[in-house]
């Protein structure tokens, strides 16, 4: 939703909370999509003797 011309911020506020009410309900993430599917993954470090 643009509220970039709406210039009082109650105003702005009412405008959002009715937008977010009307909107419809996000959908549930599949059950087999991991949270941090997208992340970038960590290299696991050498076991062993220790790099410091």
């Amino acid at each position: 939703m643009n509220t970039k011309n709406i210039t009082d911020k109650a105003e702005r506020k009412a405008a959002k909370r009715k937008a977010r009410k009307e909107a419809p309900p996000a959908a549930k993430r599949a059950s087999g999509v991991a949270r941090g599917s997208m992340k970038k993954k960590v290299r696991k470090m050498a076991k062993g003797q220790r790099k410091r």
